[in-house]
């Protein structure tokens, strides 16, 4: 019985382990599977070498393996044993055929917070579909990422092996600060103040993994179920799920060309004092408008009237077109509001998790040792290397080099958009960041236009994830990124764009 069974489950050469371990795999399949009862005797090694058509040796190998980890025990003289010790499963429902046991794919207990499972659309333009078995796009049309073929790649590899080598392999492959590399948060501080006219020290930054890990931890500290916070609608929607896990109440604050709508946040304040705003002044996502200068100031006025916390989402400072950039609200808080959060993700690559949050020391203590609790602390290598290419300013160099490159790019996207989809969207030129807000005129639907772009073998987003409030998007709206497409490229896929939108007019 127990050979015949193993005859029909056992099939060499179908894994790419060695025969001793697919047996010693389906042997245990047996048992906790309850076909298998503790204290049956098993078949001799030479009588089941010769039903497997096995040499000898590898089912002896199975079955010491077996016996080392306590499935089976070997009695002299008498022959392999499943072990007494381990408890009768043959209650069990055997599924047909033989069939093995399968991992559940559902959770076998109650999930608390529903929010987490809340995902992105099947046509996220920003999700990676080069899989096995699916036919990978031709090109992303994504929500603004910046091109990683430009990005110092093979600098930072350098840097990155020569920190892991020689003298300091030891000192950097062990354990260090939470609150990440000192030498980066160090460069990173010089960077921030020149470049932002901060005036921060390496004592009130964090190193994270991207911004999003920054804004969870901030939540973490700041907000209690029930608290209100207020946020851009649209918006991020990834930071507003992260904001209703921690139980956190959203009221949603219009954005219009200005940003978010500051006599609004008044009003509401007088009747109701939020516990934190969440607001991205520059290049808001996702519609590219920058906050006003007058609305900034208002708006830290009414923090240090009502003693609220801004969490201030500057995910793409590093890019603008037609003025120098507005320094962040962070660079003259004088009363301590402001949580300031940003990553290099968008300036280096979406793949070089080094993001970073800053805020007093005692809000940056308290969040490393939540940080610690999920994550000990970051990559120290990449940290190392990062601090090294700040250091050498080797970064500064690739953001002028890509500024000129990503401006280009711009003008190139536009013209296209002008002569190709001008009867399809209207938008207007961003003063800086990474993508073109852009509507679709009532006609057309933006999730017929990415379904028809799909079986195109383009991505393009359907716009489902700029609202989050249902029913509360006015038209059908696109985010264009214009950077991470060569001018050859983009016009190829406005081009399929093009077609997409037309089979959607029939």
């Amino acid at each position: 019985m127990i050979k015949k069974l193993l005859e029909i489950s056992f099939k060499k050469g179908e894994e790419h382990r060695p025969l001793y371990q697919q047996l010693e795999s389906e042997i245990i399949q047996l048992i906790c599977r309850g076909i298998l009862k503790p204290g049956q005797v098993l078949p001799s090694s030479r009588e089941l070498a010769q039903s497997l058509q096995l040499n000898r040796k590898t089912v002896v190998a199975t079955y010491e393996e077996l016996d080392a980890q306590g499935w089976v025990e070997t009695k002299e003289r008498s022959g392999v044993y499943v072990s007494s010790r381990l408890p009768d499963t043959s209650d069990r429902t055997i599924k047909e055929n033989n069939q093995k046991l399968i991992r559940s794919r559902q959770p076998g207990y109650p999930l608390i917070i529903e929010q987490a499972s809340e995902g992105p659309s099947i046509t996220d333009p920003n999700m990676d579909y080069d899989t096995p078995g699916t036919s990978a796009p031709l090109y992303r049309i994504d929500d603004g990422f910046p091109d990683p073929r430009l990005a110092p790649i093979e600098e930072l590899m350098r840097e990155y092996r020569r920190f892991g080598k020689g003298h300091l392999t030891n000192r950097f492959l062990m354990y260090g600060p939470e609150q990440g590399s000192y030498r980066l948060r160090v460069e990173l501080a010089k960077f921030l103040n020149r470049t932002r006219g901060m005036q921060v020290t390496e004592n009130e930054i964090l190193i994270t993994k991207g911004t999003q890990m920054a804004l969870y931890l901030t939540t973490q500290l700041l907000i209690h179920p029930g608290d209100i916070v207020f946020v851009p609608e649209p918006g991020y929607r990834f930071a507003n799920q992260t904001f209703k896990m921690a139980g956190a109440n959203l009221v949603f604050i219009p954005v219009d060309k200005e940003g978010m709508d500051v006599d609004r946040i008044e009003q509401l304040c007088k009747k109701k004092v939020p516990r934190m705003i969440y607001i991205i002044p520059h290049h808001h996502r996702p519609t590219t408008v920058t906050l006003s200068a007058e609305r900034r100031m208002r708006l830290l006025t009414l923090a240090s009237k009502y003693g609220f916390a801004l969490i201030e989402d500057d995910y793409d400072f590093d890019y603008h077109y037609t003025s120098d950039p507005l320094f962040p609200l962070a660079s003259f808080d004088n009363g301590g509001h402001i949580v300031y959060v940003g990553s290099f993700c968008k300036s280096i690559a979406p793949g070089v998790r080094i993001g970073f949050m800053v805020a007093p020391e005692v809000v940056i203590n308290h969040a490393a040792a939540i940080r610690k609790l999920i994550d000990r602390q970051g990559e120290r290598l990449l940290e190392e290397a990062t601090a090294e290419l700040l250091s050498t300013g080797e970064i500064s160099r690739h953001l002028k080099r890509s500024h000129k490159i990503y401006q280009e790019r711009l003008e190139n996207t536009c013209q296209l958009l002008r002569e190709q989809l001008g009867e399809y969207l209207t938008y207007e030129r961003p003063k800086g960041g990474l993508a073109i807000w852009a509507a679709y005129r009532k006609n057309i639907s933006g999730k017929t236009v990415a379904v028809n772009a799909g079986k195109l073998r383009l991505n393009v987003s359907d716009g489902s994830n700029y609202f989050y409030l249902p029913n509360s998007m006015p038209h059908d709206f696109v985010r264009i990124g214009f950077c991470s497409l060569n001018e050859k490229e983009m016009a190829h896929a406005i081009d399929i764009w093009r077609q997409a939108i037309s089979q959607s007019l029939r």
